[in-house]
């Protein structure tokens, strides 16, 4: 059989080899574009027990088409299928069953010499992949398939399915709402030739990297780290139905330790609980606390309950790693190996695993939202650690209980902002 298929017969026949296990690659229109603003020009198929690898073609200038929804019944038939990067490839084919292999080693994107110029040539032509030969394309996919083929192990790790499906399907429910902007301000601060990458109809799509060291999602995209927006910057960002409402979580963190701990404020203000067993006012209270939970325990407030225990965590889980050679982190059960830290001291482990605990728990509280919000006006539209931004129809007032509960759920403390921007003004 040939490697090109671009015949419903050619198709068939790839079809009746029923394929067990697969490594699929979407090659997009421009793989510079948002995927929500992107089409798909060719898929690659290798069977794992075949000699080579096929494309499928369903939008390329050399060759005849195969309608997407062919392919996408090909896909739903192969019941092992990997992927480079599952939330990409969702919005492309939703196949929710995929695996994403850059979640067990985040391998750099290979190219070939021809992707490469072209790609330089001409970084404003939106279906640039059309006039990139197929036979690169194949060359391409081969390439990458046999280095990903090694890193699929025969057995799956205990984290891998909650980052694979939960944290996945997490980050791809806020990424296909965007945010809409307003434009005058957005241009006065991010100055882009690039607009159509991200941007349309006045709306920006952000894009989540859940391949990090901690497994910490960042949120940058197109010249935007939406993960740490400058407050000036806020206003660019503006409601497409009637309202904001941001959701902070309050100290989270101390929150968060006292869970790993065992340690109970019982509902009362963190802070102000830290400020009374310092003896010091609120904002130097606050200053104190994320000194020692970061940089380690000062002398002076080692016995107080709260730190006691937290030092003894710290030295539990440095045990751990350094005597067994690993830490599973809770909820997720990813595995940090001692092997593959560098740099690492009792500290910066707790931190790692703060901020994986943070993650993990957030994605829990997103997936409560998106059943909440599933068939709503009102839609979830961006995360950053600590809070979430709601663009709030009116009409839907009683889902604010509903979303609050889902906080209390997980006992934590929050305060609201609303209002007709992001920067709350």
């Amino acid at each position: 059989m040939y490697y090109i298929i671009e015949t419903l017969e050619q198709l068939k026949v790839l079809y009746n080899r029923k394929t067990q296990k697969a490594f699929v690659e979407v090659i997009s229109f421009n793989p510079n574009v948002h995927p929500v603003l992107n089409k798909v020009s060719l898929v690659y198929i290798r069977p794992f027990d075949d000699t080579k690898g096929y494309l499928i073609c369903i939008d390329h200038s050399e060759t005849l088409s195969i309608k997407k929804s062919h392919v996408e019944s090909i896909l739903k038939d192969i019941p092992e299928l990997w992927v480079r990067n599952k939330k990409r490839f969702l919005y492309y084919f939703p196949i929710k069953k995929c695996n994403d292999v850059l979640l067990l080693n985040n391998i750099d994107t290979p190219s070939t010499f021809t992707h490469h110029h072209l790609q330089n040539q001409h970084p404003l032509k939106e279906d640039i992949s059309r006039i990139i030969p197929v036979s690169k394309h194949y060359e391409l996919c081969e390439t990458i398939y046999n280095q990903i083929k090694p890193l699929i192990p025969i057995h799956i790790p205990e984290w891998f399915d909650f980052y694979n499906n939960r944290v996945t399907l997490a980050l791809f429910g806020i990424e296909q709402n965007g945010i809409l902007i307003n434009k005058p301000i957005f241009e006065k601060y991010y100055e882009t030739n690039y607009d159509y990458y991200s941007i349309k109809d006045s709306r920006i799509y952000t894009q989540y990297n859940i391949y990090t060291t901690t497994r910490r999602p960042s949120n940058s995209y197109n010249n935007v780290n939406f993960a740490a927006l400058k407050k000036e910057t806020r206003a660019s960002f503006i409601p497409a139905n009637d309202t904001f409402i941001e959701i902070d979580i309050s100290a989270y963190h101390p929150t968060l330790a006292a869970q790993l701990i065992g340690f109970d404020f019982e509902g009362k203000d963190i802070h102000a609980t830290f400020a009374e067993m310092y003896g010091v006012d609120y904002k130097r209270a606050k200053e104190l606390t994320f000194k020692q939970l970061y940089g380690g325990v000062f002398s002076e407030y080692a016995h107080l309950e709260y730190f006691k225990k937290i030092q003894m965590f710290i030295d539990d889980a440095w045990d751990t790693l350094q005597y067994g050679g690993y830490y599973d982190c809770p909820i997720s059960k990813f595995r940090y190996r001692k092997d593959e830290l560098e740099g690492m001291n009792p500290n910066k482990l707790f931190n790692y695993i703060l901020q994986n605990l943070e993650t993990s728990n957030n994605m829990n509280i997103l997936m409560d939202i998106h059943k909440i919000l599933r068939g709503k006006i009102t839609k979830i539209v961006l995360y950053t650690y600590d809070s979430f931004l709601l663009d709030f129809d009116k009409t839907e007032k009683d889902i604010i209980p509903e979303i609050t509960q889902v906080f209390n759920k997980y006992k934590l403390q929050t305060k609201t902002n609303i209002g007709n921007s992001y920067d709350f003004q």
